[in-house]
């Protein structure tokens, strides 16, 4: 189709022309962006926490007095859990994955580094592994024996003194690759503290961590062989079949109430529901950015719907003599497409650069990253989808225009 006649209408038209343009330019932007917003969220979403979710359920306490012995406490309530029908194994544990209260340590390669090389999380517990079902793909589990209470691990951390360490610790793949790529992990060390060394015995597959913002270092974990006393803060986790969680729920929970009557559950829930919570501003923002997006491509559609009427009502006089010229309802047709489709067209070129720019600016301000060119022709797609369903319509009513028109005063 001849353009130029098209170009030379535009000309005639600039205000509403740019301010058409400038619409679309500006979703193509938010679209481009809020796309990839939500595919970030959805990523995040979907992360792996490495253990068996549909199988574990979470009981915390918190004592009103402590116990005077709290690691004989936290050793008799998890012998009386282990006696619960249905319970397959038991664990306590300082965190669980997406729980929201983390502990993490700084790791460093060598007790002399002046900076840690990262931050990775810390869980402390007995029988993790089985408990937690994670998966073991290289060296051992923890032996009982290798188990030292918190206090003594804490006091000499105070102490400045080295007695009992090297301990023995399992670390994520994720975080033993970053560490020591492309070499066997089985065996190297890494400090907690200048004083405080550990031994790699074992790598499990995947282990999120309570707090996992960043999908680069989520899973990034260590579990130190470390027992713990009956406080407030640890959790009591129990592995059984998904079918049986809730009568386990109710059965863990009155046997710790008949162990200590004065203790406090805070919390007793499956798994599913820990999840859950930790990712419900994930979904509440994706589904912010659906609507906005919808709500942009719909004012956008009905911009094109009014502009592409208001042209046809003007430019009746002028279709009616094209059709007398012997031109088409296909013609008519596709001229209106066509004159849409460079309107639209030159709205996303003017986007590409806003999408750019309001890249750049999020990455600035929330630490977002940059913006994948694959994203630019998403936000493209969808305009011109939503330019040539807007403009059919009023361009199918302009393709009626019989050709008696041109004979007509205006």
């Amino acid at each position: 189709m001849e353009l130029r006649p098209i170009l030379a209408t535009l000309r005639r038209h600039k205000v509403i022309l740019w301010l058409l343009m400038l619409e679309i330019a500006l979703s193509c932007a938010i679209i481009c962006n809020g796309v990839f917003l939500i595919v970030q969220r959805l990523q995040h979403m979907d992360m792996p926490s490495g253990i068996a979710e549909r199988e574990l359920v979470q009981i915390q306490q918190a004592p009103i007095e402590p116990p005077a012995d709290r690691f004989a406490r936290a050793q008799e309530d998890l012998a009386t859990l282990r006696q619960i029908p249905g319970v397959q194994a038991v664990a306590m544990s300082n965190q669980v994955p997406f729980g929201g209260a983390s502990s993490n340590g700084n790791v460093m390669l060598s007790p002399t580094q002046p900076h840690p090389t990262l931050n990775a999380a810390e869980y402390f517990g007995e029988n993790l592994v089985q408990t937690m079902g994670l998966q073991l793909v290289a060296g051992r589990p923890l032996r009982p024996d290798e188990y030292v209470n918190a206090d003594v691990v804490i006091k000499a951390l105070a102490d400045g003194n080295d007695k009992g360490f090297p301990m023995p610790m399992l670390v994520s793949q994720a975080l033993a690759t970053r560490l020591w790529p492309q070499q066997n992990p089985l065996g190297k060390l890494l400090w907690l503290a200048p004083t405080a060394s550990f031994r790699v015995v074992g790598v499990v597959a995947t282990l999120a961590r309570a707090n996992a913002y960043n999908i680069a270092t989520a899973q990034y974990s260590m579990i130190i062989p470390v027992h713990m006393g009956a406080d407030k803060d640890q959790s009591y986790l129990l592995r059984t079949r998904p079918a049986d969680r809730q009568q386990v729920i109710a059965a863990a929970v009155a046997a710790l109430k008949h162990a200590d009557p004065t203790r406090v559950i805070t919390h007793m829930r499956a798994y599913d529901e820990i999840r859950s919570d930790y990712f419900k501003d994930d979904r509440a923002m994706a589904g912010i950015l659906v609507s906005v997006i919808v709500a942009l491509l719909l004012v956008t559609g009905l911009g094109i719907v009014g502009l592409a009427s208001f042209w046809v009502s003007q430019r009746r006089k002028q279709i009616g003599i094209r059709r007398a010229l012997g031109a088409t309802r296909t013609d008519i047709l596709h001229y209106f497409q066509t004159e849409n489709f460079l309107i639209v067209t030159l709205g996303i070129v003017i986007g590409m650069v806003l999408a750019y720019g309001l890249s750049l600016w999020l990455m600035l301000h929330y630490e977002l990253p940059h913006l994948p060119g694959i994203y630019f022709p998403v936000g493209a797609l969808a305009l011109w989808a939503i330019g040539q369903l807007a403009v059919l319509g009023p361009a199918l009513r302009a393709a009626a225009v019989p050709p008696v028109v041109a004979t007509r005063s205006v």
